[in-house]
């Protein structure tokens, strides 16, 4: 029998494959997750808003934070304080405060809100 090139460099690839794709060696989320401590962002940011501390981008984390949270009355707190530094925000803004207060059943509030939530996509 004849052996030939082509098949002698497929055997000496079967043998010499090594099965890279499945590394072992690769660290785990679990065992790197120990090595770190994590901070709980919106509970620092509420403890700085209570000391005093006032921006839009502080109340709209905060505000953004408690409502994908589904807490209505914090993220109410906290547009509400967002709502009295300014008023020119994105129409997202408006509609989150507007959802947060019908949901704890301030509804005039929200009416209003949602009043000038539409007036303000008129005036575009």
């Amino acid at each position: 029998m004849k052996v030939t090139p082509v098949f002698l460099f497929i055997i000496g690839s079967f043998l010499c494959y090594n099965g890279y794709s499945q590394n072992s060696k690769v660290p785990t989320v679990d065992k790197t997750a120990e090595k770190y401590a994590f901070v709980n962002v919106t509970k620092t940011y509420e403890r700085i808003a209570e000391k005093g501390y006032k921006s839009i981008d502080l109340f709209q984390k905060l505000g953004n934070a408690f409502y994908s949270d589904l807490n209505m009355p914090k993220a109410a707190k906290w547009y509400g304080e967002l709502f009295a530094m300014t008023t020119d925000l994105d129409p997202v803004y408006y509609d989150q405060y507007a959802k947060s207060l019908f949901a704890i059943g301030e509804n005039e509030k929200a009416n209003t809100i949602v009043a000038k939530l539409n007036n303000k996509l008129n005036q575009k």
